[in-house]
């Protein structure tokens, strides 16, 4: 029989979330911060990386905010000389981003109005302890071509 305590931390350890370094442990922190202003923003958050079967493809988050269903992803620099995060979702990224919503709203057979929006974090000291974070509403729209 193994011992209380052994379970214990393997119990404790399962139940943690991972948090990695570098460049991925970054995104992660932005992903919290952008979570934690999303909600207290009214957003309900209904997905958290939601990764398509076909490619691998992800959204940061989808969310409701009153009765529209909202597609979120998630820029963020670790200061100003590098130009807006926003900037860094490009056309072809916007196009992955319409697709994987596309299929999510397929999948679940959800009939209501979309938005696409953004949210923009700018660090400005190390580690980020103060950074402004900004939620883009509406920040790109489907091709209506599509």
């Amino acid at each position: 029989m193994i011992p209380t305590t052994i379970l214990e931390t393997v119990k404790s350890f399962l139940g943690k979330q991972r948090d990695y370094r570098g460049l991925r442990g970054v995104g992660q922190r932005w992903e919290r911060l952008a979570r934690r202003r999303l909600e207290a923003e009214g957003y309900e958050i209904v997905e958290a990386n939601y990764r398509s079967r076909a490619g691998g493809r992800e959204i940061d988050f989808i969310a409701r905010d009153g009765g529209v269903f909202c597609f979120i992803e998630v820029k963020g620099r670790s200061g100003p000389a590098f130009g807006a995060p926003a900037e860094a979702v490009t056309a072809e990224k916007r196009r992955r981003i319409v697709q994987v919503a596309e299929q999510y709203l397929s999948r679940e057979r959800v009939r209501t109005d979309c938005r696409f929006d953004v949210v923009s974090i700018v660090e400005r000291g190390e580690g980020g302890g103060d950074a402004e974070v900004e939620i883009l509403r509406g920040a790109f729209e489907a091709d209506p071509e599509r």
